[in-house]
């Protein structure tokens, strides 16, 4: 058996939002077992114009590559209706992005870990240091928590009213 890895994994849609979500984190708990969930919020479309987006993230462990993670994430997206041919920044029905790999701190298998976004968006960092305020950025040092607290970002995203489980 390999050795495990946690991983936190930036889940969001914007298209028939709480279905998509619940059938995603459903998915992954198929897949991974244990989820540790943030709390959801909601947040508008960055990007483009669109319907503002349910975002969390979900911490997991496994003994996936990143590779074999990525492609079973898309293959998630896929089956809950995710178009793969999808332009960045557009609706989604699901959106799974992995944030971080155990301490990984470069590029692996064409995937970017850490997830830069984590230190640009507000509905990826917020939810992170919800759900793990104490651990320290691969890159940067800080904690998400620290990170949070020091966050300048003119986003918005407020508590989404969502329950899983």
């Amino acid at each position: 058996m390999s050795d495990t890895v946690e991983v936190f994994i930036g889940v969001g849609s914007n298209v028939d939002r709480e279905r998509h979500i619940r059938a995603g984190l459903d998915a992954l708990a198929r897949t991974f077992g244990e989820l540790r969930v943030s709390p959801v919020y909601e947040s508008e479309a960055v990007g483009f114009d669109g319907s503002p987006f349910f975002n969390l993230v979900v911490g997991l462990t496994t003994d996936k590559t990143v590779a074999e993670l990525s492609q079973c994430l898309k293959a998630i997206e896929v089956d809950h209706g995710r178009r793969p041919d999808a332009k960045r920044f557009s609706p989604r029905t699901l959106d799974l992005d992995i944030l971080t790999y155990g301490d990984l701190d470069r590029p692996r298998d064409g995937v970017d870990i850490p997830r830069a976004e984590i230190l640009e968006n507000a509905f990826v960092l917020r939810p992170l240091a919800d759900l793990a305020g104490d651990r320290t950025h691969p890159l940067d040092g800080r904690s998400y928590r620290e990170l949070w607290n020091a966050y300048r970002g003119g986003q918005k995203l407020w508590p989404a009213d969502f329950r899983w489980r």
